[in-house]
């Protein structure tokens, strides 16, 4: 063979072939992936280049930590895990926060991690760290990218992984050298994820447990659902007058104003929900399971001789407390497809006992009055306008604090992802979540409130938010304080206040300076003006708005 033959069979294969960097694009994009957040870097570069022309649309963000919250909470809202895509060293180091989030919320998440090259481990060289040494406890697997000619297998393991049995994060290694290799660019399937499904003996049991039943309640939560499932399950519900509570920042899984509907389980719940844990004769778990918060930290529900069914794919039950009547593995539409076909005789304790419990959930949702006040601005007069205009399809995204207690007390939660918050209590989820809900949606309201202390947390991705368009309403309750924390102090070290003050910016000239609308309010006669005024911003000019709300000290919704 002539040296001119061969050099032209290798350019015509080095044409065929594809770096394992783009390979890794291709391949997120075969599983649907419609965008990744990104905080850019040199380890990294061969995938970036591989998003260049890609329709996966890549929000560069401000910080890992911000960027890991958007994808936690894109999965979140899809059927498919969220993507982030950071450094080595200090950036993983970053993005763990929402490693963290997505393990204890079960939420499928791929997070990328760009390392020094193969050649260089084991030398200390610059940022060099042992990803699985520091993630191998806190997500579901942790995979290094060693040999080029796998890449696509690599990410089609990690997207099944992160979505199998209980969803959750898992973390791709990805070398800088390795990703440069050309290889063959034949993408691996997408691999299919088993759902489960009630058997024979479960759906026997169920019915049985149903029927001896005189005070049955559903207790709802998860992020595996889908909008057709949660709509068949409340049908279901309604028709045989049953009740469904909804585990803690899961709201929207049954619609806010249905009359199956008796309320929130979880931190600052209402007394009658809490007391139903121990009032019921039957509690089914549908995506959940009966954990510390639910359980109010594994106190309630406790009694063995209690009849509880979890319906879970996870058949390890991680997380649970309290009794085990009958495990049901499966995945919640899976579950809802076969019990809708149950035909049950109406019992009129069932309605009574619905009857009564909703009825105790509509008093506590009662919105107060929306005519302001005298004085210093309030978060009831807020939620009191803000409620009235809401479409139907309204999303709400919080963070962790009191400030939270609003939302969770009056916003209505009318369809399935209508509540993106994170259950493990993180702090700076609030802007984050809100961006990636408003890149989801963008034709529906998006309200995200923060408090003052989490707001700075990751405040800076309204840049982000100004970058992509994304327009949501941010609301930041500023009493001054790190206010969760200071209840806990007031209960336990009273009159001693320590480390929980703060003094703040002018967080609407900090929103206007980022390209968004922004208004402060200290006035509770300023509250609707405001509100409008934010609302025409974010409809008619196409911003963010972020409404400044200066409120006292040591104010609670309930």
């Amino acid at each position: 063979m002539s040296a001119q033959t061969l050099e032209v069979q290798t350019d015509a294969q080095n044409t065929a072939n594809k770096s394992a960097g783009h390979i890794i694009v291709d391949t997120l994009v075969a599983h649907g992936v419609e965008r990744t957040y990104v905080i850019p870097g040199e380890s990294y570069l061969e995938v970036l280049d591989g998003l260049h022309q890609s329709p996966i649309e890549t929000i560069v963000c401000r910080h890992e930590g911000g960027a890991a919250y958007m994808a936690e909470a894109d999965g979140k809202m899809h059927q498919r895990p969220g993507i982030a895509m950071v450094t080595r060293g200090p950036g993983a180091a970053n993005a763990h926060v929402g490693l963290h989030t997505a393990w204890q919320d079960s939420t499928p998440m791929v997070l990328f991690v760009g390392l020094i090259p193969f050649a260089h481990r084991d030398r200390e060289a610059f940022q060099e760290f042992d990803i699985k040494g520091w993630f191998d406890t806190g997500a579901k697997r942790v995979m290094v990218l060693d040999h080029p000619e796998r890449a696509s297998e690599i990410v089609a393991e990690a997207m099944f992984a992160a979505m199998s049995g209980r969803p959750g994060p898992v973390v791709v290694g990805l070398p800088e050298d390795i990703i440069r290799e050309m290889v063959d660019p034949a993408l691996h399937p997408v691999i299919p994820v088993a759902t489960g499904g009630m058997t024979v003996t479960d759906w026997k049991q169920l019915k049985a447990a149903l029927e001896e039943s005189t005070k049955p309640l559903f207790v709802l939560g998860g992020n595996d659902w889908t909008q057709e499932g949660t709509t068949a399950l409340t049908s279901w519900l309604e028709e045989h007058h049953l009740p469904a509570a909804v585990e803690w920042r899961c709201e929207g899984t049954i619609p806010f104003s249905s009359p199956s509907y008796v309320g929130p389980i979880g931190y600052g719940r209402p007394k009658p929900t809490y007391d139903l844990l121990e009032e019921t004769d039957l509690l089914v778990f549908v995506g959940t399971v009966p954990g510390d918060v639910i359980t109010d930290g594994f106190l309630v529900r406790q009694d063995w001789t209690k009849k509880n069914f979890l319906v879970t794919i996870d058949p390890s039950l991680r997380g649970r407390s309290g009794p085990v009547s009958h495990q049901i593995v499966s995945k919640p539409d899976v579950f809802v497809r076969d019990l809708v076909m149950m035909d049950l005789a109406d019992k009129p304790e069932w309605k009574s006992f619905t009857d009564r419990m909703r009825g105790e959930q509509e008093k506590f949702a009662v919105l107060p009055s929306a005519t302001p006040t005298d004085g210093q601005a309030r978060m009831d007069t807020m939620m009191a306008n803000l409620v009235a205009g809401l479409p139907h399809d309204a999303m709400i995204t919080l963070g962790a604090g009191e400030h939270t207690n609003w939302a969770h007390r009056y916003f209505p939660t009318e369809v399935y992802a209508a509540m993106i918050s994170a259950r493990n209590g993180s702090m700076g989820y609030s802007v984050p979540s809100a961006i990636a809900a408003s890149l989801n949606f963008p034709g529906r309201r998006v309200v995200t409130i923060a408090g003052d202390g989490e707001f700075l947390m990751n405040g800076q991705e309204l840049a982000t938010a100004a970058q992509y368009g994304a327009t949501p309403l941010v609301i930041v309750m500023d009493n001054q304080e790190y206010g969760t924390i200071r209840t806990h102090q007031e209960r336990h070290y009273p009159d001693r206040v320590s480390g929980t003050q703060l003094k703040n910016p002018d967080f609407a000239l900090m929103a206007q300076a980022f390209g968004g609308f922004g208004v402060r309010v200290e006035k509770d006669s300023d509250v609707p003006a405001a509100l409008q005024a934010a609302l025409e911003a974010i409809d008619e000019k196409g911003q963010f708005a972020l409404i400044h709300l200066i409120v006292e000290q040591r104010v609670k919704a309930y």
